[in-house]
């Protein structure tokens, strides 16, 4: 650009270019004697850019700061970042749909105060992080788009007097365009902000999951079986099977959560526009995208390994009273109470099932209209959790049809 611009002449930027490309390859193999005696990684480069080429590495700097690389490469770093972790994000929404399409019609336990609610499918938890995911991935992509700037050429802060173009090395970097103002170009952070925030509500999510997989596997619930790659035996006891991936996942989000708030204390009281604190932007950073690739690749693995155990699975949706609500809505439906009564009704006879040992669907009709005289026989269809996953058929609910639907849906749109 300098050269075109005849900011520089052809020769001096060819000399350039090639002396640059001798140091990369210098650094790359390991071979580039750093000094101490020089203030940094910019110094050191001209330094030896001048014992390969001579007098032209003195034009190397022309019309740019040190603020202004140093932004543009940490944002060409946050970008390729935010690449990895949208492919990342699609291999285990990948591996999620599988699971969810394998077990569509699997019942489970729903919880909420992982207490037993209402039956589901296994598809259809499958598919509650499928979609935490895909928000997450949308949110890596919005943030790409809008970090897509080049701060190249705005110098220290306030642009140079040099006729350079801004537009054609935002371009030759792959930016939309250039960043609009010299100031916010060199002291704005909210890029690594934004990925530092995208990839806690991940890890979040991440942590989430992996607090189910450590739940699921154990000996209580046996919901699960991990594969070996992501588990590990006990010392001392043998029949131990230790979920370590997923408990490693859980704490390491801390890590991530650290760094956002770290940067952010960082960058709240900086006026503008470049004080050095902005140096400690990138340890945080490099650190949470490292923890977050591995935790994504860890849980992508997991979830392809992992099997889950559909005898235990029904077993467990049945229990607790899995079906009081569908005894509810059926005497709303069909006897045409109101749901308060209803809900009396079914309490009482939750009661009744609990004092005898027995499930609702096990209660004698007989014993069932001494509460109500309307229950008929009819009732006992809506107490199965079969029958009470396959009528959740309201837009998102768990009916296997739905989930089945919402796979295809989803697999349409990854495409």
């Amino acid at each position: 650009m300098l050269a075109a611009q005849g900011i520089i002449n052809h020769s001096d930027a060819e000399a350039i270019r090639e002396g640059l490309l001798t140091v990369l390859s210098e650094i790359d193999g390991g071979d580039f004697q750093f000094s101490t005696a020089l203030e940094d990684i910019h110094m050191n480069v001209e330094a030896r850019l001048k014992e390969i080429i001579g007098e032209p590495a003195g034009r190397l700097h022309t019309a740019r700061s040190r603020n202004d690389q140093v932004a543009t490469d940490f944002r060409l770093w946050v970008r390729d970042q935010l690449d990895a972790v949208d492919g990342a994000l699609l291999s285990l929404i990948h591996a999620l749909l599988d699971q969810a399409e394998a077990g569509a019609d699997w019942v489970m336990p729903g919880f909420t105060h992982l207490q037993t609610a209402q039956p589901v499918t296994w598809g259809h938890h499958m598919m509650a992080y499928v979609e935490m995911f895909r928000r997450d991935l949308s949110r890596i992509r919005d943030a790409r788009a809008r970090m897509n700037e080049c701060p190249l050429g705005a110098a220290a802060l306030a642009g140079t007097s040099f006729p350079i173009d801004r537009h054609a090395t935002a371009a030759a970097l792959g930016f939309d365009r250039p960043m609009a103002n010299s100031l916010d170009a060199v002291s704005d952070r909210d890029f690594a902000l934004e990925f530092l925030s995208c990839a806690s509500i991940c890890a979040m999510h991440l942590s989430r999951f992996a607090e189910e997989l450590v739940i699921w596997s154990s000996a209580q619930f046996r919901f699960v079986t991990l594969s070996d790659r992501f588990s590990t035996g006990s010392s001392i006891m043998p029949q131990k099977k230790n979920p370590d991936a997923a408990e490693l996942i859980r704490a390491k989000i801390g890590r991530i959560f650290g760094a956002n708030l770290s940067l952010m204390m960082v960058m709240k009281g900086l006026p503008l526009a470049y004080s050095k604190d902005m140096q400690e932007d990138k340890e945080p950073v490099f650190d949470a995208a490292d923890n977050l690739m591995l935790a994504l690749a860890a849980m992508d693995g997991m979830v392809r390994d992992m099997t889950g155990n559909r005898a235990a699975l029904a077993a467990a949706a049945g229990s607790g009273f899995s079906t009081a609500t569908d005894l509810a809505d059926w005497l709303v439906r069909v006897l045409g109470l109101p749901f308060r009564d209803a809900h009396h009704v079914t309490g009482t006879l939750v009661a009744m099932a609990e004092s005898r040992g027995c499930d609702l669907a096990d209660l004698p009709v007989a014993d069932m209209q001494s509460v109500h005289a309307g229950i008929t026989e009819d009732v006992l269809s809506v107490l199965s959790v079969q029958a009470s996953v396959a009528s959740r058929t309201s837009y998102g609910g768990t009916a296997p049809a739905n989930v089945r639907d919402q796979i295809k849906h989803v697999k349409s749109e990854l495409k």
